[in-house]
């Protein structure tokens, strides 16, 4: 293969100019001994960024964050098949948002891994368990082509984990060749024929039809697109509940996501004979429960796919509101913004005084897990802003996603709602945040306990004793917020009332580094 550059080099060389090549410039890192000749060509290749995060899942959260603002994917490099597995959780949650990922490895010289040394995994087969696209070099000539098919992958529609497993020798040997860029794949085609039934099924079925949004439909095109088709059809508007990112506020529509809870997800969807899948999933239970059915949706209503996750879903609804004829719909008004809340925090209080305040194109990071499902409701008529979810369910994203997302964010304020107990997972984010001055206000939700599986518990039917509860509390002793974020470089304050919350998130929008509010629930 030609490569993109004569000058030879060694292999880790070869790998960041191909990364730069291929408009990669942002590295997330954690590295180890057989990373440091990558970390050598990173000093002397202008063009990338380097973020150091402090554990393997901070790493894999920032490159996360970094797709879900960006739309362009950063590098992680991490240390051998242990590093990886450290980053596992949160890699989960990226290939659940498809996010695009090049998701750098390193591991033992090719001629020591028969000796089994101590760091020897089978890197290769944990990667295959959150990686659309896995590949080990093996030697320092194939490492940039590698490099430019592993960019490539990570960008092929939605986006990708794309794995590079690199053996510490094929980093240090001569012989490295700078790879050029390869072009992205276009998306899967529309099927002409899912736009038609789709629209029969509309016109037919009106209000007894459900379009459930996912990807690119709920975004500001998308839920333009949506709208002019239940404007024409009668047809109800929903956002499946694991959206990664979805464009909210005013300008947007007030979509509501199906609910997380099985019984209330059931009635919301109890009403429609035929929902139609637009780059979404059928709605199921996050998990099971005795008695209970695993689907959402009622036995008898009909699911029709408008289009699959790996289909461009703008090309979707404009096929299909073309094939309605569906005119131009001005989008509802949210009404008027509120106003700041007063008392005791509560949830609703806390939605309301966030849309109340927050500044215009703010990022929302949203990991308040049981306490925020009603978040939506108080927060339609914010100014324009995205907010990014938990897509897979594997609770320590909220910290590191923020932290991605600002990086991505050109200076947008980023707001991260966060859960106690979740935070615990990856509290290093904020070291990073603090390194990296980036403009991340955190709410965290101090409620002292796991609370959302003292919710688990009655859903499965179980009768939680003092063992149990206590497996289920954080008050002994209780974490200390403040204390937490200043010892990792972050101002810190807390919060009582909603009235010290508002003045303390004001407080730190007009700043230029991050803040954290611990606000007592």
């Amino acid at each position: 293969m030609a490569g993109h550059k004569e000058t030879r080099m060694n292999g880790a060389r070869s790998l960041v100019e191909t990364l730069i090549a291929s408009g990669v410039d942002t590295c997330f890192a954690n590295p180890g001994t057989s990373e440091m000749h990558f970390v050598a060509a990173l000093d002397r290749s202008a063009g990338i960024r380097c973020v150091l995060g402090l554990q393997e899942n901070v790493v894999t959260g920032m490159a996360d964050g970094y797709w879900r603002i960006a739309g362009r994917p950063a590098c992680t490099l991490l240390h051998c098949g242990p590093g990886l597995a450290n980053g596992l959780a949160n890699l989960h949650n990226a290939r659940r948002a498809r996010s695009g990922i090049v998701n750098i490895v390193g591991d033992q010289a090719t001629y020591h891994r028969p000796h089994d040394p101590p760091l020897t995994a089978d890197t290769a087969a944990l990667a295959r368990t959150v990686s659309g696209w896995v590949r080990t070099s093996s030697r320092a000539e194939e490492v940039g082509r590698d490099a430019a098919a592993a960019v490539q992958a990570a960008r092929s529609h939605p986006g990708q984990v794309a794995t590079l497993i690199l053996p510490a020798d094929a980093s240090w040997d001569e012989g490295g060749v700078v790879a050029a860029p390869l072009p992205v794949p276009a998306p899967a085609a529309i099927d002409p024929s899912a736009v038609d039934r789709a629209a029969r099924v509309l016109r037919e079925a009106g209000g007894q039809a459900l379009l459930l949004l996912a990807g690119a439909a709920v975004q500001a095109e998308g839920q333009a697109l949506a709208w002019r088709i239940a404007r024409a059809t009668g047809a109800r508007l929903m956002a499946d509940f694991v959206n990664p990112k979805l464009a909210r506020g005013r300008g947007r529509l007030p979509l509501e996501r199906v609910p997380y809870k099985g019984e209330l997800a059931r009635s919301a969807l109890a009403p429609f004979d035929h929902i139609v899948l637009v780059n979404a999933k059928a709605p199921v239970g996050f998990f099971a429960y005795p008695g209970q059915p695993s689907t959402q949706y009622r036995d008898d209503a009909r699911l029709h796919v408008l289009s699959r996750p790996e289909q461009d879903a703008l090309e979707a609804l404009r096929a299909l509101a073309d094939a309605l004829h569906a005119p131009e719909a001005a989008l509802p008004d949210p009404g008027p913004r509120p106003q700041p809340a007063a008392g005791d925090p509560s949830s609703d209080k806390l939605a309301q005084t966030v849309a109340a305040l927050m500044p215009d194109d703010a990022i929302v990071s949203d990991e308040s897990v049981s306490y925020g499902r009603g978040f939506y409701t108080h927060t339609h008529a914010a100014p324009p802003h995205d907010w990014l979810h938990l897509a897979g369910g594997a609770i320590g994203d909220g910290l590191p996603v923020a932290a991605g997302a600002a990086l991505a964010g050109g200076g947008r304020r980023v707001i991260g709602l966060q859960a106690d107990g979740s935070a615990m997972y990856t509290l290093q984010a904020l070291w990073t945040q603090a390194r990296e001055r980036l403009p991340v206000t955190t709410i965290l939700l101090n409620n002292r306990s796991y609370a959302i599986l003292q919710g688990e518990y009655k859903g499965v039917g179980a009768t939680p004793g003092p063992t149990a509860l206590r497996m289920l509390d954080l008050g002994d002793p209780a974490l200390s917020w403040v204390q937490l974020a200043q010892g990792l470089g972050v101002e810190a304050a807390r919060a009582n009332t909603m009235e010290q919350c508002a003045d303390l998130l004001r407080a730190s929008f007009g700043r230029a580094a991050p803040f954290v509010i611990e606000l007592m629930v």
